[in-house]
């Protein structure tokens, strides 16, 4: 039976966000050798959303307050790339990692799947 999911992030410098998932986010690991971090994820949901375009991948990072989680982050350096918009079903922003590339963050205003 399926138990869990394996989540990856491609980088172009994937050790700079490795320290940024362990010193600023702060997210348990284990070292699965020479360096290369498996980190422990909070709860997850799944959604699959319908695309006319070629299929895709995104993450979230979920929080309970995001303008508390931005002033947290921002004030250690974290970078936002968009400001906090409020979509109906939640707020969302989206911050830069040391490699280049965007995660999103979000407070959910739906019923959370991980808590049932």
């Amino acid at each position: 039976m399926i138990n869990g999911a394996h989540v990856i992030i491609y980088s172009r410098d994937a050790e700079a966000d490795r320290a940024f998932f362990r010193d600023v986010l702060q997210y348990p690991n284990v070292d699965a050798g020479d360096g290369w971090l498996i980190f422990k994820l909070p709860p997850a949901e799944l959604a699959l959303h319908p695309s006319a375009g070629p299929d895709s991948h995104e993450l979230f990072l979920m929080c309970d307050d995001v303008a508390e989680t931005v002033t947290e982050l921002a004030d250690k350096g974290v970078e936002f790339t968009k400001p906090v918009s409020d979509e109906g079903w939640g707020l969302i922003t989206a911050l830069r990692l040391p490699g280049g590339s965007e995660l999103g963050l979000y407070e959910p205003r739906h019923e959370r799947a991980h808590a049932r």
